[in-house]
């Protein structure tokens, strides 16, 4: 049989690369209702270094692919990262999910004297309107994560004041105060608009994060632990996720492995103070 000539051997690699391009990228989360792992609910915000499109529970991305978050500077009025110098990071969490979960992450916080920061969904306290206190009567620190968990970066100023607005208000009428922080939801920066808005809300500051282990694929404890303690240093901001199985497994191994190090795991009020 006669050999290919070079032109059709180059169309042949090039149609395997393109195959292999369009399945290699990590896709980020999505907002809706699927269920992960541990029946947990879908993940809260996208990883926005990576394309956006479904993820298999079954098949979470190992440390070697894991894409890091965005080293986009923060916006004016946003942070990330305390450069305070304290031996210290915040764990912050996307308040969503199984509340059971939530509960059990809570104990293990408080079993390993760590203060968190709950981001909650709106919809989601008012479901499980007894989360709000039991978080604040943990120690822990409750602030905005948006009222229906939507692309907040795509809607008009306007509606994405209401997102905002009507979040912080039901937090006002379950615990007396809307909280010192905002997150918006589906995206890790705000931009110039949605700092505004959250300025118009009440929230002199945008909270942000530098560290995201990509708790919400549900990959296992043992890769929570391992992604976040390569990554963590003092000052971190880092994102998890409420109703996720393993993040709640995970959190003992992570906090003995803050604390090896000399670091305290405080409220982001804490954090920045």
């Amino acid at each position: 049989m006669r050999a290919p000539d070079r032109r059709t051997a180059l169309r042949a690699g090039l149609a395997v690369l393109g195959t292999a391009a369009a399945s290699a990228g990590l896709a980020g989360c999505s907002d809706g209702k699927g269920t992960g792992a541990a029946g947990s609910a879908a993940p809260d915000t996208p990883n926005p270094a990576t394309p956006a499109g479904p993820v298999s529970p079954s098949s979470p991305a190992s440390p070697a692919d894991q894409a890091p978050p965005s080293s986009r500077a923060p916006a004016p009025g946003e942070v990330d990262h305390a450069g305070t110098g304290r031996a210290q990071v915040a764990l912050t969490f996307h308040g969503d999910g199984d509340p059971q979960l939530a509960q059990a992450l809570l104990k293990e916080a408080e079993a390993g004297q760590a203060r968190l920061t709950v981001l909650a969904v709106g919809r989601w306290l008012g479901e499980h309107p007894e989360m709000a206190r039991r978080v604040l009567d943990g120690g822990h620190e409750l602030g905005n994560h948006t009222e229906n968990h939507v692309d907040i970066s795509r809607l008009s100023p306007s509606a994405a004041f209401t997102e905002i607005q009507a979040c912080a208000a039901r937090l006002q009428k379950l615990t007396g105060s809307p909280g010192v922080w905002f997150r918006p939801s589906q995206t890790q920066h705000a931009d110039a608009m949605l700092v505004e808005q959250a300025r118009r809300a009440g929230y002199r500051t945008v909270l942000s994060y530098d560290v995201d282990p990509l708790d919400y694929e549900d990959p296992t404890a043992a890769q929570i632990t391992e992604r976040l303690l390569a990554a963590v240093r003092p000052g971190a901001v880092v994102s998890m996720h409420l109703g996720h199985q393993h993040t709640v497994a995970a959190l003992p191994a992570v906090l003995a492995g803050l604390k090896s190090r000399g670091l305290a795991a405080v409220t982001a009020s804490e954090l920045f103070s």
